[in-house]
């Protein structure tokens, strides 16, 4: 008799995400003279965006490249997987570019993350997740289904190795591919980002990205050209691993677009508000290094937006939560019906 009692859906909620990579994520897009600083100041926007997170009691997903895990080169290369992937265009792969790559943390804080990675740990409310071992492309020509299992099973090694267990996963790129959630499953996965459902978020690989399409995912942070992409707690749970869609990429602060802050702010304060309201989900995210430069215009928008989360948990429940608590809930709600 008690399954034949409807079982209330939870609260709204917001879900943040960070696609943690450093170097290992642009390093086929931009060179260290070009993007160097943003990446350093990494180090600068890690510890004060979880000073924030644990002042609002915000918990967080750190989708992390595995790459960044290790204390020393000579550890990285003890751990990279078997079956590499075979990109068509080389220079995707991280894995013909590591004689660049320095000695350990102190001496090249482009490619290792171990000392940010315990910070980020240490932090109550904090997850840690993966982007993947070497930021790998799921829709590029020359990579394959076993190639993509190694470098899971590469990267869940090496968090067990440091007490961690992996249960979120964010495509590099947003490069979802269907084709894949089984490979993530046998790997301990049970929730991934997904894309925002709408033709300008449509997964593509890189040679396929139209500069028409990068132009209206732009205007979009402004203005509403395709929904706020909430959630519903009915629509996540539909299949395994459970996917979590985005709603809103936060935009790193522009001088050259400042007269727009409070549109860009709006659109995503509006999204939070309509997810707490019918009891959704609120999915934003970002890079650590997109806060790399102008720390503190990036950390007052954050704050603007811990302070309205802090307004819908008290009139509406809102509950902060992170994709793995997400998947837990779900998993409850299906257990219970």
């Amino acid at each position: 008799m008690a399954n034949s009692i409807p079982t209330p859906e939870p609260p709204g909620a917001l879900v943040i995400s960070l696609d943690f990579e450093i170097n290992w994520g642009v390093r086929d897009q931009q060179t260290l003279a070009q993007y160097g600083p943003h990446l350093l100041g990494v180090r600068q926007a890690v510890p004060a965006m979880l000073e924030l997170f644990a002042e609002y009691g915000l918990h967080a997903t750190w989708a992390t490249v595995g790459l960044l895990f290790f204390r020393t080169k000579a550890e990285l290369l003890a751990h990279l997987p078997a079956v590499q992937p075979q990109y068509a265009d080389p220079n995707l792969s991280p894995y013909l570019a590591l004689d660049a790559v320095g000695e350990d943390e102190a001496h090249d804080p482009y490619h290792f993350g171990h000392s940010l990675i315990q910070q980020i740990v240490a932090t109550p409310g904090q997850e840690m997740a993966s982007h993947t071992f070497c930021h790998y492309y799921c829709l590029e020509r020359g990579q394959t289904p076993e190639a993509f299992r190694h470098d899971l099973q590469a990267f869940v090694q090496t968090a067990a190795e440091q007490g961690l267990e992996l249960k979120s996963l964010v495509f590099p790129r947003n490069q979802y591919n269907v084709n894949y959630l089984e490979a993530c499953q046998e790997a301990g996965i049970t929730s991934y980002r997904g894309n925002e459902q709408s033709w300008i978020y449509k997964e593509r690989s890189e040679e396929q990205q139209a500069l028409y399409k990068r132009g209206a995912r732009l205007l979009d942070a402004y203005v509403n050209l395709s929904g706020r992409h909430t959630a519903s707690w009915v629509d996540m749970g539909r299949s395994f691993p459970y996917n979590i869609p985005a709603s809103r990429f936060l935009r790193p602060w522009s001088g050259r677009f400042k007269a727009l802050e409070g549109l860009r702010l709006r659109r995503i304060l509006n999204g939070m508000e309509q997810a707490a309201k019918r009891g959704e989900v609120f999915h934003l995210w970002w890079h650590p290094h997109n806060f790399g430069q102008n720390l503190t215009e990036n950390m007052a928008v954050l704050r603007r937006i811990a302070e309205h989360f802090r307004r819908l948990q008290a009139r509406y429940g809102m509950q902060s939560l992170s994709m793995a608590e997400v998947a837990d809930r779900l998993h409850s709600l299906s257990a219970s019906v």
